[in-house]
């Protein structure tokens, strides 16, 4: 089995790579120091097995693991973190909280192996609590070809449904995120941001005018030039927010 350990701290590596010598099936094929040497390393090497830390510099380990099309098996490994535990108890997700024994390790490992078809599946639902999390909210990290960019969330226009995906717009243009409209909806609220159409949410600071159009419908006009289509469930929601 192909492993790779991303953790900013050289002696966290160290100590991973010393239990793991115990294992004769598992291959470390990287070591890497951040997210965005992570994010290569798993694109080369396909690893069946990940060991990540949360906090490290750039991109954190959950933003990272967003950006990974066929995301592998994950122990994460980190500091206490009162939110990232809760996630992880919530979700039966294997992590180790530093320091840990060797004995604590290979419980993680062995519950891994127990539970390989399950463990991708419960990873995302770790990431779907974590978007809860206000270091989480305050930013969306997405591709942009074969670079990393990172969006402020008040740099945010609107967000638009496109079919697997959900399109991004900013001054800067437009980008692409695989995620779901529910997941921004629940993520962005605390920000003013309203889902006002089923495949729309809009940044409420920049709405300038609401339209009528046809029956039970509005048109919104952001500052931008933009024009978004308004549902009558929508429009409640916006009155509310608004206070009109």
């Amino acid at each position: 089995m192909n492993v790779i350990i991303i953790d900013d701290e050289p002696l966290a590596r160290s100590i991973v790579k010393e239990y793991l010598q115990a294992y004769d099936e598992i291959k470390i094929v990287a070591e890497c120091n951040d997210g965005f040497e992570g994010l290569k390393a798993i694109q080369q090497y396909d690893p069946g097995l990940i060991f990540l830390d949360i906090q490290m510099p750039k991109i954190n380990g959950f933003e990272m693991l967003e950006l990974i099309e066929n995301q592998p098996s994950v122990i994460f490994t980190t500091a206490f973190d009162e939110y990232a535990i809760k996630a992880f108890e919530n979700n039966a997700v294997d992590y180790l909280l530093k320091p840990f024994s060797k004995e604590r390790f290979d419980k993680a490992l062995q519950k891994y192996i127990g539970h390989k078809q399950t463990s991708v599946q419960k990873t995302e639902a770790v990431l779907e609590s974590a978007a809860q999390s206000p270091v989480q909210q305050n930013r969306v990290v997405v591709k942009d070809g074969s670079k990393i960019k990172i969006i402020p969330v008040s740099q945010i226009q609107y967000l638009e449904a496109a079919d697997d995906y959900v399109k991004i717009f900013t001054n800067e243009g437009s980008f692409l995120k695989k995620k779901t409209m529910s997941y921004f909806e629940n993520s962005l609220q605390a920000f003013q941001f309203v889902r006002v159409h089923r495949s729309c949410i809009v940044n409420t600071q920049l709405i300038t005018r609401i339209d009528a159009y046809e029956k039970d419908s509005h048109l919104l006009l952001l500052n931008t030039g933009a024009k978004l289509p308004v549902s009558k469930a929508g429009y409640s929601k916006l009155k509310e927010v608004l206070g009109i």
